[in-house]
């Protein structure tokens, strides 16, 4: 009986940071020692139900010690073996499994711009109730590899970090940018929501670490960019002084050469003080068009060439573009098209 007795079932050294664990052989002999340690608790499966359960401490493989395992001996070895699965399961919380990858592309409310987010981090796993775990997850959905329950988890996560992150933005709650400003609220929220879904599995997610969402590269360059030229509209009053700034900044810049000191900061509220351009901007700041307009020019009755609105002779031929002014016929000064009397000699002037 004491050769029976040298073998020992426990979890090896280099699995003991797994949530589960599943001893290899089903076919358990007689006598063995199964070793639970103080964080784990060791459960004997049949046909898919958990028919005995180990808590810490040095067992015998006996069904004089334990009854409940005459229900598992293999009457074809003549008594000497149990059949059936062994699993340990960790009852501390095991921590530092990493998540992370796409969660969703969604409209900035604040730009309108489509952009990716993206959230990367850990999460501290536990099990709340062990059997309902190896009967409802473990041993019954194909996980073969226990491991897969820790990555499982983590696709629940990002799943329901998902879904909360894209609803409180969608709804103005969390801005785009700067989002990472909101983490413990993310962490509560996105802990409800996977919760929900793992509890039935007898798993809970106590916590999430060292995590944040961040934008694609390109998208987060891009809402910067975005951000400036609004700010910058903003004071320039208009789009059309904006351009007109930018333009004119990049002229300056091609003058004075990259190494002339020139700050253009400074220079761009030069230009945008000098009000250099005084039209309608072609768009709102709120990123919609402008109620078209008819744009004002002044036609040559000659040639037909179109002039600037403000020319009074033709670009092209020369021609007057404007009518003569009108004038007083004693004092020769110039009247509105509408007066009755000059305004310089108070003379009554004659309907034209």
């Amino acid at each position: 009986m004491a050769w029976f007795e040298r073998e020992f079932i426990a979890v090896p050294d280099d699995r003991k940071n797994q949530l589960v664990y599943k001893w290899p052989d089903v076919s358990i002999r007689r006598y063995s020692r199964a070793i639970v340690n103080a964080d784990e608790i060791a459960l004997f499966v049949k046909s898919g139900q958990v028919v005995a359960t180990l808590g810490a401490g040095r067992h015998r493989i006996d069904a004089d010690q334990l009854p409940v395992l005459g229900a598992l001996v293999d009457t074809l070895t003549g008594g000497n073996y149990y059949r059936a699965e062994l699993y340990f399961v960790a009852t501390r919380e095991i921590s530092g499994i990493k998540f992370g990858g796409r969660l969703t592309d969604i409209v900035d409310p604040a730009s309108q711009q489509v952009v990716t987010l993206r959230a990367f981090g850990e999460f501290a796993l536990t099990v709340r109730d062990p059997a309902r775990l190896i009967t409802s997850l473990v041993g019954t959905a194909g996980f073969t590899d226990p491991a897969r329950v820790s990555a499982w988890c983590a696709e629940i996560l990002l799943r329901s970090m998902k879904v909360a992150v894209a609803q409180s933005i969608s709804r103005g709650e969390w801005p785009v940018i700067g989002v990472s400003a909101h983490l413990p609220e993310i962490e509560a929220a996105v802990l409800r929501q996977a919760n929900v879904t793992v509890y039935d599995y007898g798993l809970r997610i106590t916590r999430i670490g060292n995590f944040d969402i961040t934008l694609a590269p390109e998208d987060a360059e891009r809402l910067k960019r975005l951000a400036k030229d609004v700010t910058y509209i903003r004071l320039a009053g208009d789009f059309q002084r904006y351009a007109a700034g930018e333009l004119a900044l990049g002229a300056a810049g091609q003058g004075v050469g990259s190494g002339s000191g020139t700050d253009s900061g400074v220079l761009g509220g030069v230009l945008f003080g000098l009000n250099i351009v005084n039209q309608q901007p072609l768009w709102r700041l709120d990123g919609q068009p402008q109620p078209a307009q008819t744009a004002a020019s002044a036609v040559c009755s000659a040639c037909r060439t179109t002039n600037p609105v403000a020319a009074r002779y033709c670009m092209h031929c020369g021609d007057r573009l404007t009518a003569p002014p009108r004038r007083c016929p004693g004092c020769a000064s110039e009247l509105s098209v509408a007066a009755k009397f000059c305004g310089a000699c108070g003379a009554t002037l004659s309907a034209d």
